[in-house]
């Protein structure tokens, strides 16, 4: 990751932050129960909206915005630990987590699918995962744009895919949607799933 781009993403998401997406993390977050695993916390914009959850483990793999996020996590009512590691890589033990959470992260993962594993593995049975993501949009035009304009995107935003299929991506790993909604004609969407081992 660049040296700028942890400095300057509060600056630029901001008037995304204030409008749509603080409501959209608050309704997601009021899910979360017991103790709660954070994919990619960056700089803790969820960290003060966490609420009646007993622990939340927030995994960053920068260390910079990890260091951004600390003005954060001294607003957070419940227990927040910060671990600086992958999604693809977890130290947990298996079962250990009631609630995933993953926001405006998967398009970033270099890796989905082995994240996607790991997340199921440290995710209790019938534990539920939590995702706010913006995705390979539906119309046929503008999915196309994103494919375009993806490799650019990329090298600007440090990772960041704009045609990522990640609902794809979960269900076509047993993952089973309770709750599914879209925004922004459907470049942004939320979901609620089931880690439901067999």
């Amino acid at each position: 990751m660049s040296s700028t781009f942890p400095k300057w993403y509060d600056f630029f998401m901001g008037p995304l932050e204030r409008r749509k997406f603080k409501r959209v993390r608050k309704d997601l977050l009021k899910s979360t129960t017991g103790k709660v695993l954070e994919l990619g916390s960056g700089t803790g914009v969820n960290f003060p909206l966490y609420r009646n959850v007993d622990h939340v483990v927030a995994i960053e793999p920068s260390q910079q915005m990890i260091e951004q996020s600390l003005t954060k996590l001294k607003l957070a009512v419940v227990p927040i630990e910060v671990v600086n590691t992958s999604a693809e890589r977890l130290p947990f033990e298996d079962e250990t987590f009631d609630t995933v959470v993953a926001t405006l992260v998967f398009c970033t993962i270099p890796n989905v699918e082995e994240a996607i594993k790991e997340l199921k593995r440290v995710c209790k049975p019938n534990g539920k995962i939590l995702l706010f993501e913006h995705v390979k949009m539906e119309n046929t035009v503008l999915s196309s744009m994103q494919e375009g304009l993806t490799p650019l995107w990329k090298r600007i935003c440090d990772g960041c895919c704009l045609n990522r299929e990640t609902i794809k991506a979960f269900t076509s790993q047993g993952l089973k949607i309770e709750r599914l909604e879209k925004f922004y004609k459907d470049l942004f969407i939320v979901a609620e799933l089931r880690n439901r081992k067999e």
